[in-house]
């Protein structure tokens, strides 16, 4: 009897420690009641609170690797994404999302129970005709959620992506949940890329809001989906890993953003940004990088991003799920849809991802993240 009495009073605690960092995100909203309407739980969680002093976004400060792979703490977020197009040997498509998040709910540096630091990831799989998707939230400072450096594991419960040496690669992803399962190995087939100035990306030519990030563009994916009914399908294609982090990835008039990356052939892949903004113009920017190492930064006069059409969501958000991508210089011109319109995710922190297809100049395959709407 003792032991179920301490085993539910851990549980208890647990549950408040985690209660007690979810809601000192969402007070941290804007005083301004016309600007909160807009905003919604993204918002919160990523813009950064004023009342801390966390670790700024700096252009002196580059990226290096492997030395980065590892958590920052002492800044406010830390965003792993993991992006997959495969196909089954009958040729069907799925799109395999793994997204790993570290948000600080103040700037203290505690550790054990005392830890701000809170975990969430998101997995999803989708075909053109169906969903499978699940999220885990978990306290830092407990081990119920981290990582190691070497050999690199990143874990969340019985979720993990590993690998033997510094880096993510060739890494695993092992995920189990009730209703599925996702078991694929991942090699690099191309190098990693660091865009913007080193590692340093601003969002904005006006606005003081930037990241550090470092991506992985050229991925081969093979492995297992267990999917309805313990039904195990073999599929292998093309994958992309990015690493972002900072204090504040949200500017104070920022409502989102669009976020499309398009595996243009095997040579070259593109990620291109599209911040919304209260009351400035949207603000695009991205990088083009190729299989010999060659990266282009590209700035919002090269690129033109424009929904097309909207659709409305069972959930009563209207959402763009195509739309036409320019970018003249390197004459790209195409129209990316989303391969299935249940892209909405309605997690902790909500937002729209999803596989794409592209017509047009290139007849290409990638994701899309929408945020904010």
């Amino acid at each position: 009897m003792t032991i179920k009495i301490k085993r539910a009073t851990k549980i208890c605690l647990v549950v408040v420690m985690m209660t007690v960092t979810l809601v000192s995100l969402y007070l941290n909203r804007s005083h301004d009641s016309e600007a909160a309407e807009h905003e919604d739980e993204l918002s919160y969680a990523l813009r950064a609170p004023r009342d801390q002093v966390f670790e700024p976004v700096l252009p002196d400060s580059p990226v290096i690797l492997p030395r980065d792979f590892a958590f920052q703490n002492k800044f406010q977020h830390g965003w792993w994404h993991f992006f997959a197009n495969v196909k089954d040997r009958k040729g069907n498509e799925y799109g395999v999302q793994w997204s790993y998040f570290r948000v600080a709910s103040n700037d203290s540096g505690m550790s054990g129970w005392l830890s701000p630091q809170l975990f969430i990831s998101h997995i999803v799989i989708s075909s053109k005709d169906q969903v499978w998707r699940e999220q885990r939230v978990a306290r830092g400072g407990i081990g119920q959620a981290g990582m190691t450096v070497q050999p690199f594991k990143l874990w969340i419960d019985n979720w993990y992506w590993r690998s033997l040496g510094k880096t993510p690669f060739p890494g695993l992803l092992d995920v189990k949940t009730d209703e599925f399962a996702i078991n694929l190995k991942t090699l690099t087939k191309g190098p990693f890329v660091i865009p913007g100035d080193r590692g340093y990306v601003p969002k904005h030519d006006l606005l003081p809001i930037a990241s550090h990030n470092l991506t992985s563009p050229f991925l081969e994916v093979r492995g297992e989906l267990k999917l309805d009914n313990n039904k195990v399908v073999s599929v292998s294609g093309q994958g992309w890993m990015s690493k972002e982090w900072g204090s504040g990835l949200l500017a104070e008039s920022q409502r989102g953003w669009d976020w499309f990356v398009v595996h243009l052939d095997n040579d070259m892949t593109m990620s291109l940004s599209r911040s919304r903004h209260d009351k400035q113009l949207s603000y695009s920017f991205g990088t083009l990088s190729s299989n010999d190492g060659k990266v282009e930064r590209l700035d919002d006069s090269e690129i033109i991003i424009e929904p097309l059409n909207e659709t409305l969501l069972e959930n009563g958000k209207r959402v763009p799920l195509q739309w036409s991508i320019k970018v003249p210089k390197h004459g790209i011109d195409v129209t990316a849809q989303a391969l299935n319109s249940d892209i909405w995710l309605p997690f902790i922190i909500p937002y729209g991802e999803g596989p794409i297809k592209t017509t047009g100049t290139h007849q290409a395959v990638g994701f899309m993240q929408l945020t904010g709407y």
